[in-house]
Formats: structure tokens, C-alpha cells, sequence
């Protein structure tokens, strides 16, 4: 048997079961299952790195929404905040990198 000991997604035991393999699956608790999902975002954070696909940005925007509702917040407050960060801060469309700040009577530049 290979080992995996990681969080899932939903429908991978029946895809597991349908292709004549059989796992082994069980229920974390809230406590595993935060600390599984923050492991899945940095996991799906180094495969997009790693490919940069559409495909793997989706599987880190599922995980994003699957700890924001763990977390006790809903899909909606969590877009509702970025929407006020992006109001408020601005988003990052216009491709900006602050090279520095030069303080008042500072003479660096």
C-alpha cells in the first residue's frame, strides 16, 4: 500500500474505487482539518509555482475558499473583504514595484 496521509479532495475515493484500487480514507476533526488545509495551500501554492496553469491556480483558489469557510467565513465575506482592500489599497493591475521611500530631510536617494 502507498501511504499518502494528506486531504483530498471529495470525489477521489470514488474515482480511487472506480478505477478497481481500494483506499483507505478517514474523517479529520476541525483541528486536523485546518492544519491539513493549510499544508494543501502551501502544497498547491509550490505546484502552481512549479507549472503556472490555469489549472493548478484553480486548485489553490478551491483551497483558499475551502479555509476561508473553515475558518468560520463565508466564500462572500471573503470577497467582500478583498473587495475592500482593492477599494481601499488598490488591486495590482497597473503592474507597480516600489523600489524604495525616502524619508523627509533624508538626502539619500
Amino acid at each position: 500500500m502507498i501511504e499518502y496521509n494528506k486531504l483530498i479532495r471529495d470525489k477521489i475515493p470514488e474515482i480511487i474505487t472506480s478505477s478497481g484500487k481500494q483506499c483507505l480514507v478517514e474523517t479529520m476533526n476541525e483541528t486536523e482539518y485546518i492544519e491539513a488545509l493549510d499544508a494543501k495551500l502551501n502544497e498547491e501554492l509550490e505546484e502552481y509555482q512549479a507549472d503556472k496553469s490555469l489549472e493548478e491556480l484553480a486548485d489553490l483558489l478551491e483551497v483558499i475558499y475551502a479555509v476561508s469557510v473553515a475558518r468560520g467565513y463565508s466564500i462572500d465575506e471573503l470577497e467582500r473583504v478583498r473587495k475592500q482592500k482593492a477599494e481601499k489599497r488598490g488591486g495590482f493591475e497597473k503592474r507597480l514595484r516600489l523600489k524604495g521611500v525616502i524619508e523627509s530631510g533624508s538626502e539619500e536617494v
